[in-house]
């Protein structure tokens, strides 16, 4: 094992700082794929990774065990971090090796990126990125129930307008806050929209908290009355729902509503998605159609096509599911162009494919705050070949 322990030093060392040739690389992968059990494999990974942490944590201590247990656990359950799915046993242990590779891969990148190292891969890299995309960032319009319309991102803090005695601020935080009026007010409808390459956090009269995503909206009440508090979405939000069991809340989308008491949950309704996902965090919640319903528990999630039916996951990982609020990219089993729709709409670029899509699944996780090729090049350690040029990723064969 010490020979095989030597010559994966040298071969990840190569790997890592990008000198790696093809045949190494080969090699590489070679060498993790056929050992001989689950826990030899185990001791491999292992091994390199202590020692590449010698350099500096790749990743945040807590995270980087969590990372590595996933990766050896794809060896026994599914994949963990970044694969091609595939039942045989050498595909699975390949998926272990990419798993990792990706992972060393992107702790290289940034820090190389640190040390001031990577001037050989910018060179190359502007071959394919002549004009890379930046991330989006907090980019709002609120249209008032008169037609005014306020851009927030360039808005002043403090208060921003007033309609009857509810009045509506912008935090240093950067937060639309509406300060409820008296009962005398007759409501009115706002709306506040997200840009592709944007979103905004906002808190509703009754103190309800949303987070809007890219290319999305909100439109509600400046003051809730009746028997429900009722709001309307497209595109994806995550609410927080103040508690009031005497007044539901509602959240439509299309011809869906979802009816909460007061919970945390997730709504994602983009039209260019094949499916609507309810995604239930605390509480409980129904969803209904007019032709199906269901009730949901935390963890659960309630998926409906276009067609549609509905159906019911068990035991979902929330984390994935509300990641993009907190500023990250995570995917668990996605293909390539469910990525790129979410890199669409954050970067604000068009995306094109030559050729096929390419048929394969990835998960893995990264900061929304990088560039889009910085993004691309996390794909292209597991063979994603790209470029970006005037606002449009390419995706090439």
């Amino acid at each position: 094992m010490s020979e095989i322990y030597a010559r994966l030093d040298y071969l990840f060392n190569t790997y890592y700082n990008g000198t790696a040739t093809p045949a190494e690389r080969d090699e590489l992968f070679e060498i993790i794929n056929s050992s001989a059990t689950d826990a030899e494999l185990a001791s491999l990974i292992h091994h390199v990774w202590d020692k590449l942490d010698d350099n500096g944590p790749l990743f945040d201590r807590s995270k980087s065990e969590d990372m590595l247990a996933g990766i050896l656990r794809a060896n026994t359950e599914q994949p963990a971090q970044v694969q091609i799915r595939n039942n045989n046993l050498m595909w699975r242990r390949l998926g272990v090796a990419v798993s990792f590779l990706f992972l060393v891969g992107f702790g290289a990148y940034i820090y190389n990126n640190q040390k001031k190292q990577i001037v050989a891969k910018k060179s190359i890299a502007k071959t394919r990125t002549k004009n890379d995309a930046l991330p989006g960032g907090n980019k709002a319009i609120l249209t008032l129930a008169s037609g005014k319309t306020i851009t927030l991102d360039s808005a002043q803090n403090g208060l921003l307008a007033q309609q009857g005695t509810t009045k509506i601020n912008k935090t240093r935080n950067g937060q639309l806050v509406y300060e409820a009026g008296t009962n005398a007010d007759a409501p009115v409808i706002n709306t506040i929209s997200t840009p592709r390459g944007g979103q905004y956090q906002l808190v509703l009269p009754d103190g309800s908290k949303v987070c809007l995503n890219s290319a999305s909206s909100l439109s509600f009440p400046t003051r809730f009355t009746g028997k429900t508090r009722e709001v309307t979405i497209t595109g994806e939000a995550y609410f927080e729902v103040a508690k009031n069991p005497q007044m539901p809340f509602r959240v439509k989308s299309d011809n869906t509503t979802v009816e909460v008491l007061g919970t945390h949950f997730n709504i994602m309704a983009y039209s260019d998605e094949t499916e609507m996902k309810t995604t239930l965090l605390e509480g409980s919640i129904k969803i209904s159609n007019g032709t199906a319903n269901g009730i949901l528990k935390p963890g659960q999630q309630a998926v409906l096509n276009k067609a549609g039916k509905l159906k019911l996951l068990n035991d979902v990982d929330v984390d994935d599911e509300i990641a993009w609020k907190d500023g990250i990219f995570q995917f668990r089993d996605a293909g390539i162009d469910a990525i790129m729709r979410q890199a669409a709409r954050w970067y604000d670029v068009e995306v094109a494919y030559e050729g096929k899509i390419p048929q394969r699944e990835f998960t893995g996780r990264i900061s929304r705050n990088v560039k889009a090729s910085q993004l691309m090049n996390m794909l292209g350690y597991a063979g994603i070949k790209f470029k970006i040029e005037n606002k449009r990723i390419t995706i090439q064969q």
